[in-house]
C-alpha cells in the first residue's frame, strides 16, 4: 500500500481525496519509481480543483512532475537506485502522476536527476523552471540578445515568471515583470527584475498595435495580456507563449505580425521532444542559484496538496510549492 491523492469523477460529482493505494492499481509503464518530491502546478490546481476539464481519465493521481528512486525497471536505460525526473508527457492527466509514494511509467519519459541537484532542488526547479528555459530557449534561436532591449515576464510572481525573471537575469537581459502584487516588488527585484509595471496595464482590451515597449516576452498569461504583450513588442521581437492563467483566448489582429515582424513562439513542455529537454535542463543547472531557488519553493506535505490546489488557483501562492511525496 502507499499514499496518494486520487481524483474521481462519480455520479455522485467531482472528488480529490488523501487516499491509501494499493499497488496493483499502478498503472502499465516499464519503470516503477518510489516518488520523494513531486509539485503543485497550474495545471495541477486546475485538477484537483476540478476548476477546468484538465483530467481525461478517472481515477486519476495529479502531479505532472516527480523526482524520485528507481524501484525496479525493465528499461535498459534505467537501473533500481538511478535518480530520475519527470515533467508532462500528459503524466497526471492520462496516466497516474507524482502526488503519490509511487509512481509506475514509461522509461521513455524520464531523465536522469541533473547532476548537482537534489530531488527537491530538482522538483524546486520543476515543470515551471524547465518551461521557462524552453521559452529562453526560442527568444535565443529567434536571435533575441540581451542588446536588443527589455525583455517582458507576466505572470511574474507565479511559477514560471519567477524563474523566467530569475534565468533571464542572469543572462545578461534587462527584465521587466508583470504582476497583479505589486506588494511583492522586492521580491521580484530580488530576483533580477529590473522595473515592475502592474498587471492591470496589459490585462484589458488595447489598441491592435502600441508603442514599442520590448524586445521579446515570456508569457503564462494568454488572453488580452498576451494580445496587449504582442502589440507592444519592437520591430522583429519574439514572444514565447506558455500559458493560460487569464485565458485560453486570443483577442489579437495579425498587425504586429505582419507590420512588425514579430513572432509569436508556442511553447509545449508536455510533449517536447527529449533531447530539447535534456538541453534546457543543462542549460538550467549552471544558472540556478541554490539559495534563490529556496527563496523561489515553498514546502508542503502530501496531505496538505488538496487544500494548497485552491489557493494556487486564487493566487495567494507566491513562486514553487514543492511537495514533500515521501514520509
Amino acid at each position: 500500500m502507499f499514499k496518494g491523492i486520487l481524483i474521481d469523477k462519480t455520479e455522485a460529482g467531482y472528488s480529490a481525496s488523501f487516499a491509501e493505494l494499493d499497488d496493483d492499481r499502478l498503472p502499465e509503464g516499464d519503470v516503477t519509481v518510489r516518488v520523494e518530491y513531486s509539485t503543485l502546478n497550474y495545471k495541477d490546481g486546475l485538477a484537483i480543483t476540478g476548476e477546468m476539464p484538465v483530467v481525461r481519465q478517472f481515477p486519476m493521481v495529479p502531479g505532472i512532475d516527480l523526482a524520485g528512486v528507481v524501484e525496479s525497471s525493465e528499461n535498459p536505460d534505467f537501473k533500481p537506485g538511478d535518480r530520475v525526473v519527470l515533467n508532462g508527457w500528459g503524466v497526471g492527466e492520462v496516466h497516474w502522476g507524482g502526488l503519490a509514494e509511487k509512481a509506475r511509467l514509461k522509461g521513455d519519459w524520464l531523465i536522469p536527476l541533473p547532476e548537482g541537484l537534489s530531488s527537491r532542488q530538482a522538483m524546486a526547479v520543476g515543470t515551471a523552471g524547465y518551461t521557462a528555459m524552453l521559452c529562453i530557449l526560442a527568444l535565443e534561436r529567434h536571435g533575441v540578445t540581451p542588446d536588443d532591449g527589455d525583455i517582458l515576464v507576466t505572470g511574474a510572481n507565479g511559477g514560471v515568471g519567477s524563474f523566467a525573471v530569475s534565468l533571464l537575469s542572469k543572462l545578461g537581459y534587462r527584465v521587466v515583470a508583470s504582476t497583479g502584487r505589486p506588494q511583492e516588488a522586492d521580491y521580484l527585484g530580488s530576483l533580477g527584475a529590473s522595473d515592475i509595471i502592474d498587471r492591470n496595464e496589459l490585462s484589458e482590451p488595447g489598441k491592435p498595435l502600441q508603442k514599442e515597449r520590448w524586445a521579446g516576452a515570456v508569457d503564462s498569461v494568454g488572453s488580452h495580456t498576451l494580445a496587449n504583450v504582442c502589440a507592444g513588442t519592437r520591430y522583429g521581437g519574439t514572444v514565447a507563449a506558455c500559458g493560460l492563467a487569464q485565458g485560453m483566448d486570443f483577442p489579437a489582429t495579425v498587425a504586429p505580425f505582419i507590420l512588425r515582424g514579430v513572432t509569436l513562439a508556442g511553447i509545449d513542455s508536455v510533449m517536447c521532444p527529449r533531447p530539447r529537454r535534456l538541453e534546457a535542463w543543462q542549460r538550467l543547472v549552471p544558472l540556478l542559484d541554490l539559495e534563490a531557488l529556496d527563496a523561489i519553493a515553498t514546502e508542503i506535505g502530501l496531505e496538505d496538496a488538496i487544500d494548497t490546489a485552491g489557493q494556487l488557483l486564487e493566487g495567494k501562492v507566491r513562486g514553487r510549492v514543492v511537495v514533500k511525496v515521501a514520509g
